[in-house]
């Protein structure tokens, strides 16, 4: 599997984005997605995730509200909508596909993940 992720960028506090994550290799709807994130100096946390039909989604704590993880199989894509962006979201984020994924669950757990996109850096001034 092969994961391309784009859309971050520099923007200011309070403002939106919206990262895409393009699949390629698997049939895209056998994958559980999640997006995880790194800032300088911290170790890679869990931001969203979702099941394989999308139907069923999970968010960090320090996101809900805020962000919305979606996916569109039919054109092996994934999206994470950033809203009401806040300086400490500046981090590198990256998505990640799970190949074992059954499709009533999401994962949180970063060592289920077998595949990362090389992630997109997003950063927030205050």
């Amino acid at each position: 599997v092969q994961l391309q992720a784009s859309g971050g960028g520099l923007v200011q506090a309070g403002a939106s984005l919206r990262l895409s994550c393009a699949a390629s290799g698997r049939r895209f709807s056998n994958l559980g997605m999640g997006w995880f994130r790194q800032a300088p100096g911290k170790e890679r946390e869990f931001v969203a995730a979702i099941n394989r039909n999308g139907y069923i989604t999970d968010l960090a704590d320090s996101v809900k509200g805020r962000f919305t993880i979606s996916r569109d199989n039919a054109k092996n894509m994934l999206f994470l909508q950033m809203t009401g962006l806040k300086p400490e979201d500046t981090a590198v984020y990256y998505c990640a596909a799970n190949p074992r994924a059954i499709l009533s669950a999401t994962y949180a757990n970063p060592g289920v993940y077998d595949y990362w996109g090389q992630g997109t850096q997003v950063t927030v001034s205050s």
